[in-house]
């Protein structure tokens, strides 16, 4: 039987999705991905570690690479081209407020705020990353609604600290307990509280809690202009065109480069009220990997999967 084939104009797609992961920041190790078994990943829910952050707008991608011509002879002529630098950039702004999407949005530390008074309790072993098992009686300090973080105690550590998502880097010991809970993005909302059962209402970034951490209610999210720590993400960018194709942009290292920054967008025609929704701006410097394949530095991958039948 033969196939209706048929050929394509240029991909009409309406909006961009973005996927970021955590770099491992301790052995260096970004979150690669292969578009030829995963590139038709069900956009709602991708592989992980990678996580959702929905619909993007304003996506730029800027490519800072720089190349220069070997000249020989007389006159001098080009002999050939070398790669002087590598580089990229890329801007965008969220659609939404989330803890991650904060985070992304600032070149500084992202830290949650531990609600007043609110203690700590010990998580169980058998919890996952959306049931959260305490000890008899620990689960009544806690109420549906509420924001929870969970790490570990802090005990001296310097270095990258967080897990399994690092979260700070301290080059002298602390003495706040607290202060793992304060930095982790394994963070989630309370949608019911039953026996001794925290059930959240999605998983948590980090996935299962591991062994020893503690949960404790946090009131919401903080930046701070400055500092010396620099987030790094491996990053993913979708757009989907109307006829089924995909043009995947894949950065494995991704920091952000500039300070926190809101946009304000009308909601109204002029004259009509001043409703106005506040929207994050974020902007990224790519730094390189060396692909395995051949072990040449590049810092991004642009890939395009066909619509079926569509000539190539």
């Amino acid at each position: 039987m033969t196939a209706m084939c048929f050929s394509t104009p240029a991909p009409v797609a309406r909006r961009v999705r973005a996927y970021f992961a955590p770099v491992n920041r301790a052995a260096q190790q970004p979150v690669l991905f292969d578009p030829g078994p995963q590139g038709w990943f069900d956009l709602d829910n991708p592989p992980a570690p990678w996580l959702n952050l929905g619909f993007i707008q304003n996506f730029v991608r800027k490519a800072s690479s720089k190349s220069s011509a070997i000249a020989a002879g007389i006159p001098a002529a080009p002999l050939e081209q070398v790669r002087e630098s590598i580089g990229a950039q890329v801007s965008l702004q969220f659609l939404a407020w989330t803890k991650l999407s904060m985070a992304l949005a600032t070149a500084s530390q992202h830290m949650n705020m531990i609600a007043p008074g609110a203690p700590s309790a010990a998580v169980r072993s058998d919890s996952t990353a959306s049931t959260i098992v305490l000890s008899a009686g620990d689960a009544a300090g806690f109420s549906a609604g509420q924001i929870v973080a969970i790490d570990h105690d802090y005990s001296g550590q310097t270095g990258y600290v967080g897990s399994p998502i690092n979260g700070a880097y301290l080059r002298q010991p602390l003495t706040d307990v607290d202060y793992l809970r304060r930095i982790t993005f394994n963070t989630g909302l309370v949608a019911q509280v039953t026996g001794s059962t925290l059930r959240l209402a999605q998983a948590l970034a980090g996935g299962a809690p591991e062994s020893g951490v503690k949960v404790q209610a946090i009131a919401g999210f903080v930046d701070r202009e400055g500092g010396s720590f620099y987030p790094e993400w491996s990053g993913l960018f979708v757009m989907e065109g109307v006829q089924g194709e995909r043009i995947i942009f894949h950065y494995p290292r991704l920091q952000p480069m500039a300070s926190a920054e809101e946009s304000a967008l009308p909601l109204a025609a002029k004259g009509q009220g001043r409703l106005e929704r506040v929207i994050l701006n974020a902007q990224f410097l790519a730094l390189p990997v060396t692909d395995p394949l051949d072990n040449e530095r590049i810092v991004c991958y642009r890939s395009f999967l066909p619509a079926p039948n569509a000539l190539v």
